[in-house]
């Protein structure tokens, strides 16, 4: 299963909840800060990153939404669903 992860990087206050709560490393704080001032998360990693959308129930300001892929890779795997 594959996610992906968007951030809000102008809605983002930089509290890092995101970045001490994702279990894979996904996320980093941005060295330049946005519009109103703040150092917003990003994602860095996005490869790793699984949908289990802790980061996303972790935002206070709820500039992060997660996707997750959750399509069968084969034709064997989506037999094996029914």
């Amino acid at each position: 299963m594959k996610g992906k992860i968007k951030i809000n990087t102008e809605r983002c206050k930089g509290c890092t909840f995101c970045v001490e709560t994702c279990p894979f490393g996904v996320i980093s704080i941005r060295k330049r800060f946005n519009k109103s001032g703040f150092f917003p998360a990003v994602a860095v990693h996005i490869e790793k990153c699984t949908g289990c959308a802790m980061c996303a129930r972790m935002c206070p300001d709820i500039a992060i939404e997660v996707y997750r892929d959750d399509k069968p890779k084969s034709m064997h795997a989506a037999r094996r669903k029914r």
